[in-house]
């Protein structure tokens, strides 16, 4: 099982779900997630809105990798004030 990125999926990973034109669709963390090929294999839990969401593996990302993309374009400084 594997994220969007290629990294391995585990249960408890905080994770971001990516539709197409790169929408975020959910935020949560991933639980009962199991090995059945790359799509619909998991469910997010999202503790603010207390919903599940079906996960499709192939359509997320980790949290930490998103941080590391946003540091990667300067994102992860605050801009300095005029």
């Amino acid at each position: 099982m594997h994220y969007r990125n290629g990294r391995e999926a585990k249960n408890g990973d905080e994770i971001v779900q990516i539709k197409e034109k790169g929408e975020i669709t959910d935020v949560g963390v991933l639980i009962r997630a199991v090995p059945l090929g790359e799509y619909c294999n998991g469910i997010i839990a999202n503790d603010r809105t207390k919903s599940f969401v079906g996960a499709c593996l192939v359509d997320c990302i980790r949290i930490d990798d998103v941080a590391a993309l946003l540091a990667s374009a300067y994102f992860d400084k605050r801009p300095k004030g005029k």
